[in-house]
């Protein structure tokens, strides 16, 4: 595109021309989109080229058509408690909707378009135009989501009249409000219109992309967000989109591909042109992305992160055409890289009640309240302040009655949705995404909204009790011995990252296959001779997507475990192997076929004995797979492995035999494996199982349960059963004196740490190497070692 004279450029701009200093004069938005294109090209990132108004143009069209004046007198007709503003919105709306473009306007903005068209071209070309605030995505003034965007427009004529409609958009009600309660001047603020060629998104996908986690600030993943069609649908929360993490210290390292997160959405809605249409069956079952793509994407992130020198809300679009991927929009993050990293507040739930709906958390947080079904935001005069908002789906003009919930539940949306960003900008409790919320709630429900449980949110029935604790970082001292954490849940992975551990002492592969994966991985060994047919249709349904029902089962927990183990990388992550009993296997999808019927399953056929019996040894097969394929293709390293309930040194070689032969070699690539010491076998023998294995982890509840001989969930006995009797002491003596004269490692993951700190005081006398304990008292028992450490 040409620029004839000093007047067009005045009222024109190419995009490649503009840059970070050009905000005043076109806008964040607009002139973020020039700088990349202008300063990221080593990066290869793609962004579609253009043109922007200037806001010499905005004031031009205003001043040509007298305008100025005239807004600014019904502006200030505006009430003090805003109960004339839908009046007032619209008649400015209207003025500006009914000007005239001045000649030398219309003239700049009709030669730039034609001069996009491509020689040869044979009609006029497909663009996407967008508003641009002058003070837009400014730290301190955010108004991203309310000004509009057209896409797929065609023509001159069709160009003008968005461009009017985007200058209008600057007085939408929300708009106006939202200057007004940051202390905007309306007629000091203008506005820039971006023009950039169509990317064919339509035939293909789009989406959003942040790089840091939106949820708990986690600085590094990458958080991409995908759905069939224009990425609107994505924007607006009309659709559940696929969901992606990418860790990005990995990023460099071209023989790993480190997507550690990979959730396929509903998506069952897309825009084409302006229409919303239904997706296929097909397109409801495959991703959007592939992998490659969504690694491409991620690097993309990075260096537009590492250019602005903070995280990045990005926006991008697939070209169905070409199969070229593009950025189209890029602002800073303004949420979680605004948060202190001094304090962590913590929510955890006393005693969960009867689940109602469940969706996407957003945010970690516990709110209750009644409920209030809204499905207009003009029913705002029922809400009462403190409900909790339950509706099909939110946008911009929701923010009022946003502002006074409780709590926030859709039926729609993703993580990058209108209710999710706002309800961080909030700081609500917010579930999105349910289905089903405005369907099961009813007005006047007590009800708890938790995002405190991982990356899936519950509303519960009633008031349920729940605590709230702040941690002051910066005051937890620092020890020699190792203090680790447990973790069970990779959605919840990210949560504690703030938290100086020393790495996870324990993360229970069991409750992955069981929240997660749901499946007896020997029923997807043996799907083919399942007769169970209500399973078959439940795998069938939970499978969708993958050919070969098992590698549903490795790619979930390879995935799972990569996730907990990016939350702490470089620190060791160390992974116990499944320790279901028959009867918890018997309970997972198709698993009463494949399991026995125990008179004591906590004494039966559980831990190492399995993994190389002919009943679970294909089973044992996957979870070595999935193990491998976190460490080595997805490049987790620091996993170490550990197995439970060994009973003889004679059984770890069986085991590891086992791993070996599926690619897991003490010693090769670094691995390391643990064994949990629970048994008094391991005690008596520790000098055998030290030749074996590189570490002990002291699970002290089995430990203490086979010294004591009390069942550990026997409520008659609870009274004897104690990690702090003298005979378990003794033994976790023995155990350690034993360890340190061999040199091996030495670890405890079992509850007596963080309930009693003078457990943790004697582990420390007794020279224990690390203690694992839950997230919650991390603190406490930091604050309890230090205090042993020194005298």
């Amino acid at each position: 595109m040409r620029m004839r004279d000093a007047h067009d450029a005045a009222l024109v701009r190419r995009l490649s021309e503009l840059g970070r200093a050009d905000i005043a004069v076109v806008g964040g938005k607009n002139a973020s989109l020039g700088e990349m294109i202008g300063k990221l090209k080593e990066a290869r990132i793609q962004v579609p080229g253009g043109f922007a108004t200037t806001a010499g143009a905005y004031w031009q069209l205003l001043e040509a058509n007298g305008l100025v004046e005239r807004m600014a007198a019904r502006l200030g007709e505006l009430k003090d408690d805003a109960s004339n503003l839908a009046a007032v919105g619209a008649t400015v709306r209207q003025m500006i909707l009914e000007a005239e473009f001045p000649g030398a306007l219309s003239e700049a903005i009709t030669r730039a378009y034609r001069e996009m068209a491509p020689r040869g071209a044979r009609g006029p070309v497909s663009v996407a135009v967008r508003s641009s605030a002058t003070a837009e995505d400014l730290p301190e003034a955010s108004f991203a989501g309310q000004l509009e965007t057209f896409l797929n427009v065609r023509g001159e004529a069709a160009l003008l009249k968005a461009c009017k409609r985007c200058y209008a958009s600057l007085f939408t009600d929300r708009a106006i409000a939202y200057r007004r309660n940051h202390g905007f001047d309306h007629m000091k603020v203008a506005l820039s219109v971006g023009v950039q060629r169509m990317v064919l998104a339509d035939k293909a996908g789009a989406g959003v992309m942040f790089s840091i986690d939106t949820e708990t600030g986690f600085p590094r993943t990458v958080l991409i967000d995908a759905a069939w069609g224009l990425g609107e649908t994505v924007v607006q929360g009309m659709v559940e989109p696929d969901e992606y993490h990418v860790f990005k210290p990995l990023l460099d390292n071209p023989a790993v591909k480190p997507l550690v997160g990979k959730r396929l959405g509903a998506k069952a809605r897309k825009m084409v042109g302006s229409k919303l249409m239904n997706t296929s069956r097909k397109e409801r079952a495959s991703f959007v992305l592939s992998d490659d793509e969504v690694l491409q994407l991620a690097r993309w992130a990075c260096a537009i992160e590492a250019h602005y020198g903070q995280p990045m809300d990005m926006e991008w679009a697939k070209d169905g055409e070409s199969g070229e991927l593009f950025i189209v929009q890029a602002r800073p993050e303004t949420v979680q890289s605004r948060k202190g990293a001094g304090t962590l507040r913590s929510y955890r739930l006393e005693k969960p009640g009867r689940r109602l709906v469940s969706g996407l958390a957003i945010g970690e947080s516990i709110a209750a309240g009644r409920v209030c079904r809204l499905e207009s935001p003009a029913e705002i005069d029922r809400f009462e302040k403190g409900a909790v908002l339950v509706t099909p789906i939110t946008d911009p003009d929701w923010v009022p009655i946003m502002k006074n919930a409780s709590a926030i539940v859709t039926d729609h949306g993703g993580r990058t949705s209108h209710a999710a960003i706002v309800s961080r900008e909030l700081g609500l409790t917010a579930i999105v995404g349910t289905g089903d919320a405005t369907a099961v709630l009813k007005d006047g429900m007590e009800v708890t909204v938790s995002c405190a449980e991982g990356d899936e949110g519950h509303v519960y029935q009633g008031r349920v009790q729940f605590a709230v604790q702040d941690i002051d970082i910066g005051a937890i001292p620092k020890t020699r011995t190792e203090v680790m954490i447990n973790q069970a849940e990779p959605a919840a992975a990210f949560q504690w990252w703030r938290l100086p551990t020393d790495g996870v002492g324990l993360a229970r592969m069991e409750f992955i296959i069981g929240h997660l994966i749901r499946i007896h991985p020997m029923a997807l060994v043996r799907f083919g001779e399942l007769k169970d047919r209500k399973a078959r249709k439940e795998i069938a349904a939970l499978t969708r997507g993958y050919e070969d029902k098992t590698e549903y089962f490795v790619d979930t927990l390879a995935r799972g475990l990569a996730r907990i183990a990016a939350a702490h990388y470089p620190k060791p992550v160390i992974v116990r192997t499944s320790d279901f009993k028959t009867n918890e296997y018997a309970r997972l999808i198709g698993g009463e076929a494949f399991e026995p019927k125990e008179q004591n399953p906590m004494l039966g056929w559980r831990g190492a004995s399995r993994y190389y019996s002919e009943g679970y040894r294909e089973g044992f097969a996957l979870e070595c797979r999935a193990l491998r394929r976190a460490r080595e293709e997805l490049g987790l390293t620091n996993i170490v492995v550990m197995i439970p309930f060994c009973r003889s040194p004679e059984e770890g070689d069986r085991v590891l035999e086992q791993m070996a032969r599926h690619g897991l070699e003490r010693g090769k690539a670094g691995l390391q494996i643990y064994v949990m010491c629970e048994i008094p076998a391991n005690v008596i023998l520790a000098e055998k199982f030290a030749a074996r294995f590189d570490g002990f982890s002291i699970g002290s509840n089995d430990l203490t349960q086979l010294v004591l001989g009390v069942d550990r969930d026997s409520d008659v006995l609870s009274a004897l059963f104690d990690e702090r009797n003298e005979a378990v002491t003794k033994t976790i003596a023995e155990l350690l004196a034993k360890a340190r004269h061999s040199g091996t490692k030495t670890g405890i993951c079992g509850q007596a740490p963080s309930t009693h700190p003078e457990f943790a005081r004697f582990l420390v006398a007794h020279g224990i190497d690390s203690i694992s304990v839950t997230p919650d008292s991390f603190p406490a028992v930091k604050r309890a070692v230090a205090s042993a450490e020194s005298g």
